[in-house]
């Protein structure tokens, strides 16, 4: 119990004095974190679509050789930026790109370093996303897409109006769970030279060397932060679910023949006034 108290102590005194150290941290955390995860899902987006275009051998051989060529580029992506750790992909772009372009590609200030994280953060997530939006694209019961083609529909109108709105709702928690993983895996960016959270508690620990309290205070920042947005995924996706509950219409013996439900808290604009 002694040593609990002293813990809470230390790391009451180390916020009385690094508050708005740790509270730019943070803020420069979430910064990256819901920036790089919205341009990563873009990047997902079109590449998961890209991914899943459709061809048969009847087709041209210029549209199927472009189209082989995509899916190409696209998994060599997604593999490469999957399987190397976000921390050495930091490095080599920061690092790596002035010197393969002989310096006409260089990060230089701050504002270098920041265009660089967000370079770095959104790749990745975009790698992860690519494979989630082909995912939840195929998903979706090859059913929606005869009966698009059925009343005419194009492939981009059947991908716009049909496949992708069911897809995006599938993958809502996949684009949670990125954006979780960003807000904590934004830490490796101190190795170029980021100041988010987890790099203000390295810069802290090294004045006063209380790396045990500094470490809690951040395990319960990144956790707190964590929480909450979990929280706020899982209303958006209640939200998106919409009630539960469906009645069955009865006022009409004709739409208790065809089975035609309705929601009970939405007016039926065939009901009579």
């Amino acid at each position: 119990m002694e040593k609990f108290l002293e813990l809470v102590q230390d790391m009451g005194k180390l916020l009385t004095v690094y508050y708005p150290a740790y509270g730019r941290g943070i803020v420069n955390t979430l910064i990256l974190a819901v920036t790089a995860t919205v341009i990563g899902c873009v990047i997902g987006l079109v590449c998961g679509i890209l991914n899943t275009i459709p061809y048969t051998k009847q087709d041209p051989l210029p549209k199927r050789f472009v189209l082989k060529l995509i899916r190409v580029i696209v998994r060599i992506y997604v593999e490469v930026f999957r399987g190397t750790p976000m921390v050495l992909q930091a490095v080599f772009i920061y690092y790596g790109l002035p010197y393969f372009t002989d310096q006409a590609v260089a990060f230089t200030g701050n504002q270098g370093i920041w265009m660089a994280s967000i370079i770095v953060v959104s790749i990745n997530t975009g790698a992860y996303m690519a494979e989630s939006v082909r995912g939840g694209i195929i998903s979706i019961d090859p059913g929606q897409t005869e009966g698009a083609r059925a009343i005419g529909m194009n492939h981009v109108q059947t991908m716009t109006s049909v496949i992708l709105p069911q897809a995006i709702r599938n993958i809502i928690p996949q684009i949670g769970n990125n954006f979780i993983i960003n807000v904590k895996d934004t830490s490796v960016m101190f190795v170029i030279g980021f100041v988010e959270f987890f790099a203000t508690h390295r810069n802290i620990v090294g004045n006063n060397l209380m790396y045990f309290p500094s470490a809690t205070i951040e395990m319960i920042g990144y956790l707190t932060m964590t929480l909450i947005f979990s929280a706020l995924l899982r209303l958006v996706e209640k939200r998106m679910d919409g009630s539960d509950s469906y009645e069955l219409v009865q006022e009409d013996a004709l739409t208790m023949t065809a089975g035609t439900y309705n929601h009970p808290n939405r007016s039926n604009p065939f009901d009579k006034k």
